[in-house]
């Protein structure tokens, strides 16, 4: 445990290390990943705001919107119904947004333990670090969420692990994957919500062509949200390439437990609001190809009530 103070508040945080690997979490804020760091070079993105505590409203453009945060029972705010009556899911979820408590921390391995507050779950991370050689770490991250309550709860999980990215950099998927689901493009210049879109070489609705694959400067202003899935046994990853960083970024997952993967890719396009904007790739395992728990389909999970769900996921970080 080390302390820091975070709006002016003295709080404890968990660093566990590897080598010249570094993880730093926040228990107090979300379990957030605050920082992946490697041969002191920092993988993720930075606060745009101040790290401060946070309400059950408070939309994620209004905070810090950096790290890593896990989005359970959703990402898009939404209504859902429960045999307890309607649930209202905020923005991104509850978990980033809670209190979590630190059960175990070593050296190399930390777990955190979150509770939601808009239906009755709680989400399990165990993160394990290791050095693999002087130019390779793994990252294991070991999830479970458990239905607390007395109901049946509907709920879904991506990971918000927002990558720092330059332009340069490149976005490898599967040579098997050339479409993906998009769900949101900044100016729609990718389309609307539900259009199919090509990959790496996308037509924009002004009738050019871009490569999604590669990192654009942050002044492109570019904010687009894709997913691909259901994934295939031989696609169950997602690369980022950095050159300018020297590391190659990879992102693995068990495609049955976790089938489909999010794509935010964000070149200086979010938010929508003055001042600092985001210039991050987000590789994100998902259980739904959706943001919204309230877009129902064949990937939408109930847990009873006491029922639990396991599932992993690594993070190679390769030096070039």
């Amino acid at each position: 445990m080390a302390k820091e103070r975070v709006a002016g508040v003295e709080k404890e945080n968990v660093l566990i290390r590897a080598g010249n690997c570094s993880v730093t979490l926040l228990p107090e804020f979300g379990g957030k990943i605050a920082s992946l760091c490697v041969n002191h070079q920092e993988l993720l993105q930075a606060p745009l705001a101040p790290v401060a505590p946070r309400t059950r409203t408070l939309p994620f453009d209004a905070s810090d919107a950096s790290g890593w945060d896990e989005c359970v029972p959703a990402v898009a705010a939404c209504t859902v119904a429960t045999a307890a009556g309607p649930a209202e899911v905020p923005d991104h979820g509850d978990l980033w947004r809670a209190v979590w408590e630190t059960t175990a921390a070593s050296e190399g391995s930390a777990t955190l333990r979150g509770e939601c507050f808009s239906l009755p779950l709680a989400l399990e991370r165990t993160i394990t670090l290791e050095e693999e050689s002087s130019k390779s770490w793994h990252m294991r991250l070991v999830y479970k969420v458990t239905n607390t309550g007395t109901f049946a709860a509907p709920w879904s999980w991506a990971a918000h692990a927002l990558f720092a990215s330059k332009a340069g950099d490149q976005i490898v998927l599967p040579s098997t994957i050339h479409t993906l689901r998009l769900e949101g493009s900044g100016g729609q210049r990718l389309g609307k919500n539900g259009d199919q879109v090509n990959w790496p070489v996308a037509t924009l609705t002004d009738g050019s062509r871009t490569d999604l694959s590669v990192a654009q400067p942050p002044e492109s202003g570019i904010g687009d949200k894709l997913f691909t899935g259901p994934l295939g046994e031989q696609e169950n990853w997602c690369e980022l390439v950095r050159p300018s960083a020297g590391l190659r970024i990879r992102v693995s997952f068990d495609q049955t437990a976790t089938p489909y993967l999010g794509l935010w890719i964000c070149h200086g396009g979010w938010p929508d609001r003055p001042g600092l904007k985001q210039t991050c790739v987000a590789m994100e395992p998902s259980t739904a190809p959706v943001d919204s728990l309230a877009e129902t389909g064949p990937w939408s999970r109930v847990l009873k009530a006491g029922e639990s769900y396991s599932w992993p996921m690594h993070v190679h970080i390769q030096a070039l």
